[in-house]
C-alpha cells in the first residue's frame, strides 16, 4: 500500500512510482538543468521570445512528470486502496482529486 500523508513510508510500504524512480530523477534532473539554463538566458539578456520558448518546454517537461506520477498513483495506489477497502479506496480517490484540483489551477 502507499505511503499516506504525514506518515513515515517504511510503515506504509513502496510509492506507485517506485518502479520508474530512476526514470523520474532522470527527468529531474534534465528539468533541474533547464532551470540553470533559464537562469543563465536571463543573467545573459536573452531575447524574451527565447526565454518564454524554455519555460515553456521547462513547463511542459514538469506536467510529464506530473501525469506519470498521478497515472503511477493512480495504479498502484488508489488500487490497492480500493482492494483494502471501500473507506480506503475513497480516501485515495479524494486524495488523487485534490491532487489533480492543484494541477489543474497551476
Amino acid at each position: 500500500m502507499c505511503a499516506h500523508d504525514n506518515t513515515d513510508e517504511a510503515d506504509h510500504g513502496h510509492h506507485g512510482y517506485i518502479g520508474n524512480q530512476a526514470g523520474y530523477v532522470r527527468r529531474l534532473k534534465l528539468i533541474e538543468g533547464q532551470a540553470r539554463g533559464l537562469q543563465r538566458m536571463v543573467e545573459e539578456e536573452a531575447y524574451c521570445i527565447d526565454i518564454l520558448t524554455q519555460v515553456s518546454a521547462m513547463t511542459k517537461a514538469l506536467e510529464a512528470v506530473s501525469l506519470g506520477l498521478l497515472s503511477d498513483h493512480m495504479n498502484h495506489c488508489v488500487v490497492s486502496a480500493a482492494r483494502e477497502s471501500d473507506e480506503a479506496a475513497d480516501e485515495k480517490i479524494a486524495e488523487a482529486m485534490k491532487a489533480i484540483t492543484r494541477l489543474v489551477k497551476s
